[in-house]
């Protein structure tokens, strides 16, 4: 029996300073999308428009947060870090300086601590993502299944400001 003593290259490529700017940077797009569509919608009275930016929105939104919490876990960050990099996809292009700062506090140094030869997880979370980095194909389908579920049932729930009214 040999072992493979090749790094994982998957690993060391995909860190979370590379996959956490790539997603604060496509916030960008959908937000552009949503404010185009509601342009369109009030200005214009094409209704189908904010349904088209709105649901990008709503999908990229939700991939955001997922990374971020993973990002949250992995680099342990404090609570009051993580909920401000969640309420950053909350507000118009605020993911973006968001990122810069953990990017300039040195908040997203470094591979992926709990992934593969990487620290022994501790907590639930903790065991939940290093699960998904040991076994990043199994994790991706999950997390897609898991997110498509939650954007079905926000389409279903109908417009935001309509939840409560």
């Amino acid at each position: 029996m040999t072992i493979d003593h090749r790094p994982d290259t998957w690993r060391t490529t995909v860190t979370p300073r590379i996959l956490y700017t790539r997603l604060a940077l496509a916030e960008v797009i959908p937000w552009t999308l949503l404010i185009l569509g509601m342009i369109g919608k009030y200005a214009f009275g094409l209704d189908w428009a904010t349904m088209v930016g709105g649901s990008i929105h709503g999908f990229v939104f939700l991939c955001y947060s997922a990374t971020t919490l993973a990002v949250w876990t992995d680099k342990r960050w404090s609570p009051a870090t993580g909920v401000l990099g969640l309420a950053s996809a909350v507000i118009p292009y605020a993911t973006v300086p968001f990122e810069r700062s953990v990017e300039h506090r040195g908040l997203l140094e470094g591979p992926w601590r709990l992934g593969p030869g990487g620290d022994q997880p501790r907590s639930l979370p903790e065991r939940a993502l290093a699960f998904a980095l040991r076994s990043p194909v199994v994790a991706l389908l999950v997390a897609l299944v898991v997110i498509a579920v939650v954007f079905s049932l926000l389409l279903m729930a109908g417009k935001p400001t309509e939840w409560f009214s």
